[in-house]
């Protein structure tokens, strides 16, 4: 027999070490490093199909290739195209994870359901039986003559059956229960999903086969399993929602086919999921009574903008720290915009509670963010109200200037068709034609910004 070799890898960043060590010298963390038996090569092993384009070994230049080659399948769902950046591509490899009741195998379900009338399509659980996945496909009325279900947690296997079946596209509930023979580990283990997704993407290469794994999520929400796992993969969604929410969100963290930072909304019902066209109406639900500290802001998400309101709440102390929380968004820049406020826009803050929430569950990593958080910071301070139909965006800088933020002609459009009438922007977003009933207000600096208000 042939002797296993092992090798060490980090979790955090895939680094291969000769040896075990307790801190990875590549990335810096502690006690990340963990043990992976490598396998000697099985003779048994299934052998893949050449795939033309994938498996070639002819050089080419780049106008050489053929593109036509590759269309996109596109699936029941526009929301998740539009994640995926336009379709699934053949040939892909792509990780859709999630918190447990998110709803990721209903998505799927629902997806290759309607897939398997047009084309081939499998579906491969290895944590419900088939009974329990043709129960929930009953229950939500979705097409079931078509589909080819396997009930299998052996990879090899899954490949020599999908060798037989030839299928478009592949779902694997989930990577996290997958084993390979010639692991000595058990499922779940960091070698054996290691082993699982390579061996998967490498299938899903040479036989143009898009593969679409579904992986488990840690308490802070990341992804389980090594870091490498993320590397090997074409794609990465995230399908984020709360469990007292009825809508759900799909945002990409890697795309090799397209845009990242891509969202797509979708509502649960009792037939499954709903895609929903025009998300910035949810995230505009602003209550009848108008109060203080409110302001819709535009932020740009992948490739399209979304209208999303804005709430702070400004409140005297009782203790000697003041509290700085902030929900949906950066804490740290929370504190820094305060600090802007102070020296460039005359209010002091330091004896204040300053708590920030994002309406409706979205997470708001651009900059576009700055100027709308003063404007409500100093509505709720001031106990002004603010016009229902103003909407705000820009940077703020370190020395009170307003920086101009991408798209700005598509951000104001998209406020006009939801009937806003004034826009405070930078100056350098301010459009020679404005929309149409719109008034726009530039501003380059953080005082003018006050006063317009």
């Amino acid at each position: 027999m042939a002797k296993n070799k092992t090798a060490y890898v980090c979790n955090e960043c895939g680094q291969d070490f000769p040896r075990w060590q307790g801190q990875c010298s590549a990335c810096q963390e502690w006690n990340t490093i963990t043990e992976v038996r490598l396998g000697a090569a099985s003779p048994g092993r299934a052998k893949f199909v050449g795939y033309a384009g994938a498996g070639s070994s002819e050089v080419k230049t780049l106008d050489q290739i053929d593109l036509n080659a590759l269309p996109r399948i596109l699936s029941h769902f526009g929301e998740l195209d539009r994640v995926l950046g336009g379709g699934i591509v053949p040939g892909s490899a792509i990780l859709i994870g999630g918190h447990p009741g998110a709803g990721k195998s209903t998505l799927l379900l629902q997806t290759l359901c309607h897939l398997a009338e047009q084309m081939p399509a499998l579906y491969v659980t290895g944590e419900e039986s088939l009974q329990q996945v043709a129960m929930r496909a009953h229950r939500l009325g979705l097409p079931t003559n078509k589909l080819r279900m396997l009930s299998e947690t052996s990879v090899e296997q899954i490949c020599e059956v999908a060798l037989k079946e030839l299928p478009k596209v592949i779902v694997v509930d989930s990577i996290q229960v997958m084993h390979m023979s010639d692991v000595a580990s058990s499922p779940g283990s960091v070698s054996q999903v290691r082993e699982s997704a390579s061996y998967l993407t490498r299938f899903a290469k040479e036989n143009g086969i898009a593969v679409i794994m579904v992986g488990h999520v840690t308490k802070d929400g990341s992804l389980a399993g090594p870091k490498v796992l993320e590397h090997c993969i074409d794609c990465s969604v995230m399908f984020e929602g709360d469990s007292d929410s009825r809508y759900r969100t799909l945002r990409s963290h890697k795309n090799r086919f397209g845009a990242i930072n891509e969202l797509g909304v979708f509502a649960m019902t009792e037939r499954g999921l709903k895609e929903v066209a025009n998300p910035s109406a949810i995230f505009l639900s602003r209550g009848e009574e108008e109060s203080s500290g409110s302001l819709v802001m535009v932020v740009w998400e992948g490739t399209r903008p979304l209208l999303v309101e804005l709430q702070v709440l400004v409140d005297n102390s009782a203790m000697s720290n003041p509290r700085r929380v902030a929900v949906g968004m950066d804490a740290n820049r929370l504190a820094m915009l305060l600090a802007v406020m102070h020296r460039h826009g005359g209010l002091q803050m330091s004896d204040q509670d300053v708590f920030v929430n994002v309406v409706g569950g979205v997470k708001v990593t651009e900059t576009s963010a700055d100027l709308t958080l003063l404007l409500a910071m100093v509505s709720s301070f001031r106990g002004d109200i603010l016009p229902s139909d103003l909407v705000a965006f820009g940077e703020v800088g370190l020395s009170g200037e307003i920086r101009p933020v991408p798209n700005g002609q598509e951000r104001l459009v998209e406020a006009a068709k939801h009937g806003f009438k004034r826009a405070i922007v930078p100056k350098a977003n301010v459009p020679k034609k404005p929309p149409l009933g719109m008034e726009v207000i530039g501003v380059s600096k953080l005082s003018e910004a006050l006063e317009a208000i």
